[in-house]
């Protein structure tokens, strides 16, 4: 795909519905963050990456951890490492600047050119860091106080902030981001998704694989469902054992729990969950008059 400067209609190695294009377009417009949500697996972080590549733009990540806080994005003051030098002599402490790790916003508001910042997970981290990236990221600037600066944001960046929904962010901020939900692909998408990443793949192992997929998405009791990512992997494995379709098709008792299921299902509460459903469906095929 060509790239764009100023639009996004997906590339050829990210399948973007239409909703999700108009989501983006509309983000950059109008200039407010675009907080995705979504399932994992469902590219929330890879949506920021090839954005920046249809945007021809830098890409600026921050992968937020529960022990991120929010001073880090702007910049962090290495005293310590001051006082030592200062102990032993050295010419460079009379320069505070040597002291400033600039963050990942100090690189955005001041990247020569307009670049993608992404925000990775920020429900990961303490209920006030999004209230405390409020301002910085309404006004695009922040106050050094160790310099007497203010560092501002010539043009404002494309800015991407995703969330699992593990904590509810914010209503104050909320309200200054562009917000779209990712919903889980349907089949035609999801075959579509398969197709970028495996060209040429035989459409009855597609086929079925979805089939089984999607079914063991549907399982009532299942404590996670298998996302995007895991049924690529799956897939991917499928391809290297040369499982035949008609494998996954096989719906006997014996066969309820699909071949190298260790992709698709990530706990053992879940695989003992289909071993009881196998258990029960071998049990109600051996009744008498069954």
């Amino acid at each position: 795909m060509t790239r764009a400067s100023d639009r996004f209609e997906g590339t050829s190695n990210y399948i973007a519905t239409d909703d999700l294009k108009v989501a983006v377009n509309a983000a950059v417009a109008l200039e407010r963050p675009l907080l995705i949500k979504g399932e994992p697996g469902t590219g929330k972080t890879v949506l920021a990456y090839e954005m920046a590549w249809a945007l021809d733009a830098p890409l600026i990540t921050w992968h937020v951890k529960s022990t991120t806080k929010a001073h880090q994005g702007l910049y962090e003051y290495d005293a310590v490492s001051r006082l030592r030098d200062s102990q032993l002599g050295e010419e460079r402490v009379h320069d505070v600047r040597n002291y400033l790790k600039k963050g990942k916003l100090w690189e955005a508001f001041t990247s020569p050119v307009r670049p993608v910042l992404l925000i990775d997970e920020i429900d990961k981290a303490d209920i006030e860091f999004p209230n405390d990236l409020l301002q910085e990221l309404d006004r695009m600037e922040f106050y050094v106080h160790e310099t007497d600066e203010t560092i501002r944001a010539e043009r404002r960046p494309v800015v991407v902030i995703t969330s699992n929904n593990e904590k509810e962010l914010p209503d104050a901020f909320l309200r200054r981001c562009f917000f779209h939900y990712i919903r889980f692909p349907d089949a035609e998408t999801m075959k579509a998704i398969v197709e970028v990443h495996f060209p040429g793949i035989k459409p009855r192992l597609v086929s079925e694989a979805l089939k089984t997929f999607y079914e063991i998405r549907d399982t009532p009791g299942l404590k996670k469902k298998p996302s995007t990512s895991e049924l690529l992997d799956w897939l991917k494995l499928l391809m290297v054992d040369d499982v035949d379709p008609e494998v996954l098709r096989e719906k006997s008792p014996g066969k309820l729990i699909p071949p190298l299921h260790g992709a698709l299902l990530k706990n053992e509460q879940d695989v003992h969950l289909f071993e009881r459903l196998a258990f029960l469906a071998r049990r109600e095929g051996s009744r008498p008059g069954l």
